[in-house]
């Protein structure tokens, strides 16, 4: 098939062809929530502002969750569609689909109960908690768009097809920033104006991509398929799919290695979320600061976390076609692409830090928001080289199904992050929250590293088969 080039071309180039969509894809999901943050800060205020940032620790975890889970399924979607067995493969989709919305709305309904609580014990400043709740009472009704929509992104990515959700985040994006700019300066919502122009374009775009996976679906054709039906696309769609909706053995499959991708992808929010009470007990002006750092930070690690995800794809899709080495090739030439984006965004940033933030904090921007902002900025523009090699590595790992060391490491980096910006902040300034991210990166780097060393990712997979 066409979408098979993850296993066919060169590892450079197919690597570059899959990431490039998810990359700009997730740039255009980070640009919305940014521009929630730019609109809400220049227009309505620096409390609104700090409420969106305090509040985003917490939704960014949900977001990793169903990033996570994603990409968790995709992950034995890959190994089906490398070897080409379709019907076991739409089984694991809809199984997918299924366990993750039942776990969207588990877990919005618990949000919606606890966010107030769980703003409190964050220590949110007191004149922006109100809105802070306000605007997360709303994106938990909206959960069940987030996750459907993330899953099938993952789906499509793991049949080789990563421009169909890039399409949809750009429609999703440019209609986000529209209804952002008429509900807050047009209507006066505020907060809650940019957390409902999030929740209506997601909802629309997870919609749309749900009945677009369909028709892309019933074009692939299982063994008993192809055997009463034929090979080509008009005679597929005719089929009946003839496997299961929800297969308990699939579902307990993907669990294996989508709760190691989620807390993986959710170290950096938790750690965030936790080291959220060290920012704020800094006051609402340093909390404005680091919010529109952390959202710069967000975009900057967009393509490490491409190029991670991609690897994932890729070695999966080539260990279920038997293709051993061409994982190491892919893996060395993913660390190429880190090393190419690192330097361009160290560039942006120790040349464009002041003029960066002040995009969010206006003119009228306090200096302890300012200074705060700048600060981090400056100095993480070094070390995105460091969360670069730790997300290849790391989708190396999980793309072969070798969870152990994994999680060992991602639970390293979120400990070292949380103890020292918790233990070293109160006594030594504000800093000592972000001197922690790079070490946290850079232990969590050397300990995949060294399991991808020992080869033990080869003999997990030749285990599972």
């Amino acid at each position: 098939m066409k979408n098979d080039y993850l296993i066919q071309k060169k590892p450079l180039s197919a690597l570059v062809l899959f990431s490039v969509p998810i990359i700009v894809g997730n740039l255009f999901q980070q640009f919305y929530t940014m521009a929630d943050s730019a609109i809400v800060g220049r227009f309505v205020s620096e409390q609104a502002l700090a409420a969106v940032g305090a509040s985003y620790a917490l939704t960014n975890i949900f977001i990793c969750v169903a990033i996570g889970g994603g990409i968790g399924a995709s992950v034995i979607v890959s190994r089906y569609f490398g070897a080409k067995e379709y019907e076991n493969m739409k089984s694991a989709v809809f199984t997918a689909l299924l366990s993750f919305l039942a776990v969207s709305i588990v877990l919005g309904g618990i949000g919606l109960l606890l966010g107030r609580q769980i703003m409190v014990v964050l220590n949110t400043p007191a004149d922006v908690l109100d809105l802070s709740v306000q605007y997360l009472n709303i994106y938990f009704l909206g959960l069940p768009f987030l996750f459907m929509y993330n899953v099938l992104s993952a789906m499509f990515n793991a049949l080789g097809k990563s421009r169909i959700p890039l399409y949809f985040l750009i429609f999703s994006s440019v209609f986000n920033v529209i209804l952002d700019v008429v509900f807050v300066t047009q209507f006066g919502m505020g907060v809650a104006g940019v957390a409902w122009a999030t929740l209506i374009a997601q909802g629309i775009s997870a919609v749309l991509s749900f009945f677009v996976f369909l028709k892309e679906l019933r074009k692939m054709c299982g063994q008993e398929q192809t055997n009463e039906h034929g090979q080509d696309e008009k005679s597929c769609r005719k089929a009946k799919y003839s496997g299961k909706i929800f297969d308990k053995e699939e579902m307990w499959a993907m669990m294996r290695v989508a709760v190691p991708s989620i807390f993986q992808q959710s170290t950096v929010s938790i750690g965030m979320m936790l080291v959220q009470s060290v920012v704020n007990s800094f006051g609402s002006e340093a909390l404005a600061g680091f919010s529109a750092a952390m959202r710069i930070e967000s975009i900057c690690v967009v393509p490490m976390a491409g190029i991670g995800n991609a690897v994932s794809s890729y070695t999966a899709q080539n260990l279920g076609a038997g293709k051993q080495e061409r994982v190491v090739e892919g893996y060395h030439a993913a660390n190429r692409m880190v090393i190419a984006c690192a330097v361009l965004i160290a560039v942006v940033l120790e040349t464009a830090h002041r003029p960066i933030i002040t995009l969010f904090l206006g003119g009228g921007g306090t200096e302890t928001a300012l200074a705060t902002g700048v600060g981090y900025l400056k100095f993480m523009g070094w070390f995105f080289c460091l969360i670069g090699f730790k997300m290849a590595v790391d989708g190396l790992l999980r793309g072969a199904g070798d969870m152990k060391m994994f999680t060992i490491a991602n639970l390293v980096n979120l400990s070292v992050r949380v103890i020292v910006a918790v233990t070293m902040a109160p006594r030594f300034g504000i800093a000592m929250v972000w001197i922690a991210v790079p070490i946290g990166w850079f232990l969590n780097w050397a300990i995949s590293f060294m399991e991808y060393r020992t080869g033990k990712w080869r003999k997990t997979m030749e285990q599972k088969e």
